[in-house]
């Protein structure tokens, strides 16, 4: 099976949801290619910090410069053995772009693993694979998943859920229920 991995990145992508998976995953010996349409190998995105401080909703600072190293074009999903979408506010525009809904739907379809936090949903949502599935996003994303035919899994925000291939996530606080999800969905084990 391939040791690769591909993630589905954007400007404003959320900074812990982006960066994290990606060195945990490149911590275990996985290649992991981080892919952005419009953007080139060696070019970088801007992520968000998101917050949650007490407020209606979460806050948003600005985050790291993150680098893509992988160019968008030369993506075969053949070569992977999973998938990851992070949240923030790239999944908003993102799932507009229909290479990325076919790359999800290819993933979905050969039943490779998709790990997808937080706002990722939008974009499961808008490449039509929630229809009778059970999915965890962030809340305000529920509608989303509902008229996609999706069940939103409101559940704790340290929590995740897997749903056959499916793993998801409310929002970065859960990086270790959802990580540990996908790696055991990936078919990978960890001793210490």
């Amino acid at each position: 099976m391939s040791k690769q991995i591909l993630m589905l990145v954007g400007d404003y992508a959320e900074d812990y949801e982006t960066m994290v998976p990606f060195q945990f995953l490149t911590g275990l010996g996985y290649t992991v290619h981080a892919v952005c349409p419009d953007k080139n190998e060696g070019e970088s995105i801007a992520t968000a910090i998101h917050d949650f401080e007490g407020e209606q909703t979460y806050s948003e600072k600005r985050g790291h410069n993150f680098a893509i190293n992988y160019n968008f074009e030369a993506v075969h999903t053949a070569d992977y053995a999973g998938l990851v979408i992070p949240g923030g506010r790239a999944p908003e525009y993102l799932r507009m772009n229909e290479r990325i809904l076919e790359i999800v739907r290819e993933f979905d379809a050969a039943k490779k693993p998709i790990a997808a936090v937080c706002h990722g949903a939008q974009i499961l949502a808008a490449a039509d694979v929630l229809k009778g599935r059970t999915c965890s996003a962030y809340p305000a994303c529920a509608a989303e998943v509902k008229l996609a035919g999706g069940t939103y899994a409101d559940i704790e925000v340290t929590e995740a859920v897997t749903d056959g291939h499916l793993i998801t996530a409310p929002a970065w606080p859960a990086h270790p229920a959802w990580m540990a999800q996908f790696i055991q969905a990936l078919g990978a084990t960890v001793t210490i």
